[in-house]
């Protein structure tokens, strides 16, 4: 397979878990409605667990990220040529997972009234809105993600099949112990794919899309990964 179709599919698989998991909590007449934060944080440890090993099982690397991606590019070696190719299918398959969610929960979606609980089955919000504090946040998360991630991984600019459940335990501890400001979102397709579906999606009764705070789940990672990535490769 090709490393497109890996990342393509990793990322869209991410994106229905993960997204999914927050419909079933948010969302009214679920089974799994009110079923909490630790519910969450699971189903998005699931979901990078799947989307890993499914994407590095295709062709692709595991990023499933494009800070990840930049981050190995600028001081991991990893091949230049192919960054255009990630970022396109992570924010392919971003999206397309994001549909696919709106499509399974449709009935939930026209049955909530909440306009900022059916933004965030496809994006993060902050708790407390400060963007310098939002900011820092992002940047910690996913610079935990991205070390933690790379010493794991051999060669350390992929992410292989046999470390895709320790990055999977690694995202369940950044939910439970960095999740609570900002969501967690670590990854910029994650958030703006997902941000972008809900723009454009028929959804009844919807908000807008926030896109005065969906530069720093963008930013934020990126500069946290790039750090990563260096002093990692310092060390």
């Amino acid at each position: 397979m090709s490393p497109f179709i890996g990342e393509f599919i990793g990322t869209m698989l991410l994106i229905i878990m993960g997204d999914g998991v927050v419909a079933n909590v948010v969302l009214n007449k679920t089974k799994g409605n009110n079923g909490g934060w630790i519910v969450i944080v699971f189903g998005w440890a699931m979901a990078v667990f799947l989307g890993v090993y499914v994407s590095t099982s295709l062709g692709g690397s595991g990023h499933l990220n494009p800070a990840v991606t930049i981050a190995m590019v600028a001081f991991n070696n990893f091949d230049a040529t192919l960054l255009p190719t990630y970022i396109l299918a992570q924010f392919a398959g971003a999206i397309t997972g994001a549909i696919i969610i709106w499509l399974a929960y449709k009935q939930h979606f026209d049955s909530t009234d909440d306009k900022d609980g059916k933004l965030a089955v496809f994006c993060n919000a902050p708790a407390i809105r400060g963007y310098g504090y939002n900011l820092i946040t992002e940047i910690i998360g996913t610079f935990v993600l991205v070390f933690g991630a790379m010493a794991m991984s051999k060669p350390a600019s992929t992410l292989g099949t046999l470390d895709a459940l320790p990055v999977g335990l690694l995202i369940l501890g950044i939910g439970l112990s960095l999740g609570g400001p900002t969501g967690y979102a670590i990854n910029p397709a994650r958030d703006l794919g997902p941000r972008i579906a809900h723009f454009i999606l028929p959804i009844k009764n919807k908000r807008d899309s926030d896109w005065g705070y969906s530069w720093i789940p963008v930013v934020g990672p990126i500069i946290g990964a790039l750090i990563a990535a260096y002093l990692f490769k310092l060390i």
